[in-house]
């Protein structure tokens, strides 16, 4: 009976998505993406938490008024919100806009916050195509389309979108999914060196 061996084949980036997404050379290109888009989620998230209607004493009657006109999208043989989402909304966002209003407000501002430092800059970016991909998902077009395509586009640049940020060095020190950093790293020999010997 013959044998069959499993072998794991890792596919190569080819030369043009290296140079554009893990090449230091085009780290200011993403710089200018970068502050870009964190500018305008920052002022997003800022004007949400400074706003009655989000997370002051009216907290959830904006994101309310969201999703009701979004339910009211699901008609049609090709509505704008899908059936699926339509249920989410109503039965898991609707009764607690309040919270869910913080969340979001919250959310803007870190996505913001992080794309502008270049701190955890491709977490960053996936959190905010996240919430531009739920806009959507409600019928919301507006800018969230281009926004969408920014941040997936900062999510496959991760390793150089933060190189003009504190990713240059953070990521180093703490690493990344898979690979320890420098820090724990030391941490873990230092609690090897404590730790006494058993017997």
């Amino acid at each position: 009976m013959r044998r069959h061996s499993e072998h794991t084949v890792q596919v190569g980036e080819p030369p043009i998505a290296r140079f554009l997404f893990a090449d230091t050379r085009m780290a200011w290109f993403w710089l200018i993406v970068r502050l870009y888009a964190g500018y305008l989620w920052l002022t997003e998230g800022w004007d949400k938490l400074h706003s009655a209607v989000w997370t002051g004493p009216k907290a959830g009657v904006a994101l309310t008024g969201f999703v009701t006109g979004a339910l009211t999208k699901t008609g049609g043989v090709h509505p704008d919100v899908s059936g699926w989402y339509a249920s989410f909304l109503q039965h898991v966002v609707l009764p607690h806009t309040a919270a869910w209003s913080y969340a979001v407000a919250g959310g803007e501002f870190l996505v913001g916050l992080g794309l502008i430092l270049g701190l955890f800059t491709g977490i960053a970016a996936f959190f905010g195509g996240l919430m531009n991909a739920t806009y959507l998902l409600a019928g919301t077009v507006s800018v969230n389309p281009t926004f969408f395509i920014l941040a997936t586009w900062l999510v496959l640049a991760w390793r150089i979108a933060g190189y003009y940020g504190l990713d240059r060095w953070v990521l180093p020190e703490v690493g990344v999914p898979g690979r320890s950093g420098r820090w724990f790293k030391r941490h873990a020999t230092t609690a090897t060196t404590v730790r006494a010997p058993s017997h």
